[in-house]
């Protein structure tokens, strides 16, 4: 693995735990006990995983073809960053569904 790689792979697993903490942030206002991942919110960061991992498949091919000079890891990182503006969206349709990413069991 090249170090662009491993910069690439640091930032996917970077945007995975932003992703976390603002949807947890989301929730940790309710008077609920413990939060727990919902079975939702295994699907929701499962697609997550997923798309960070088409993206690093993707990213440079799409990538290239609309902006020849990249580099592969430039476009990985644009990738994983519009993934996470994505999931604040995705977020807000789901709660605006009242379906929880994050519940709570009594403590």
């Amino acid at each position: 693995m090249s170090a662009q790689d491993l910069s690439a792979a640091i930032t996917a697993a970077f945007i995975v735990g932003m992703i976390w903490l603002r949807t947890r942030m989301q929730y940790a206002g309710r008077k609920v006990g413990t939060l727990r991942l919902r079975a939702a919110g295994r699907t929701y960061f499962a697609a997550v995983v997923l798309l960070l991992a088409v993206g690093w498949f993707a990213a440079p091919a799409l990538g290239h073809s609309a902006w020849p000079g990249a580099g592969s890891m430039i476009l990985r990182v644009l990738w994983f960053l519009a993934t996470y503006y994505v999931f604040i969206i995705v977020h807000r349709v789901l709660q605006r569904r009242r379906i929880d990413v994050f519940g709570g069991e009594a403590s």
